[in-house]
């Protein structure tokens, strides 16, 4: 799935055989232009989304631009004019909104969560916790917001978690499967493993050849002592209902990570209007 897929899908779902009411009372030869307008602060992600919505439904539109993916945005602004056929704007206006309202609530939710641990070192990353078939839509309003992506799918990690481990027959089992099977299809993936106390800790440190562990779910006592027992030997990821409110608190016990899955799964569409001039 890319981006233009993605677009030619949404233009079918919502016009299907034409925008009735715009072809019943717009005439179409009108030519029209309107600015979008920003009706609260945030940062402003899918703008070059939105540009394509209106290219793909009409290529002879013009899309002007007043700023760009990653900019912080205030109420009152205008982000960009459009103008040509009246019909074609119209029948872009819902979509573009709509890719442009999500990604740029997912944007400012991910800016706030980097701000909250600034100084720290520490990444803040996504899940897969995003709406099917728009992933790689929201992972990359994660990206302009100033987070990382963990991983795109099932398919660029081996990432061991607490079933799979229950389904492995054991930790120590789960992980020698991994390795082997890597090497048996020759694939250059990293490991990483999901650990749910200190006890499943250690046997993941008795064991090795793990890329990353993700503690999951663990008090701050827990966590600061894991991070002391791993020692730097691994790279480390913080993961399990972490707020805004105990963010700092986390990543200040030493972890390299901290994935929320918030960024895409709870957010606020930012309030964004398509005015005509």
């Amino acid at each position: 799935m890319n981006i233009d897929t993605i677009i030619s899908n949404a233009i079918l779902e919502d016009v299907k055989d034409g925008d009735h009411t715009s072809l019943a009372v717009v005439d179409f030869d009108a030519t029209e232009s309107a600015n979008l307008l920003v009706k609260e602060d945030g940062i402003l992600a899918g703008l070059e989304v939105a540009e394509k919505v209106f290219k793909k439904v009409d290529p002879n539109i013009k899309f002007k631009k007043f700023k760009n993916d990653g900019d912080l945005i205030k109420k009152g602004e205008i982000v960009f004019n459009v103008s040509g056929n009246a019909q074609a704007i119209l029948k872009s206006e819902r979509l573009a909104l709509n890719f442009l309202q999500r990604m740029s609530g997912i944007a400012t939710k991910t800016a706030k969560y980097v701000d909250l641990v600034k100084g720290t070192g520490v990444e803040i990353m996504d899940t897969r916790k995003t709406t099917p078939n728009l992933r790689i839509l929201e992972k990359l309003a994660v990206k302009i917001g100033g987070g990382h992506n963990h991983r795109m799918g099932l398919y660029d990690m081996i990432m061991i978690k607490d079933n799979h481990v229950d389904f492995a027959g054991g930790i120590k089992k789960a992980i020698l499967k991994a390795n082997k099977y890597l090497e048996l299809h020759n694939l250059n993936l990293k490991i990483e493993i999901e650990v749910r106390n200190l006890s499943e800790l250690e046997e993941v440190l008795q064991t090795g050849k793990v890329d990353i562990i993700m503690l999951d779910n663990f008090s701050i006592p827990d966590l600061k002592h894991a991070i002391k027992i791993v020692d730097n030997k691994y790279k480390t990821e913080a993961s399990g209902g972490i707020t805004e409110k105990t963010i700092r608190q986390v990543a200040q016990c030493g972890v390299d990570y901290i994935s929320v899955g918030a960024l895409t799964h709870k957010i606020n569409s930012l309030d964004l209007s398509l005015k005509a001039i």
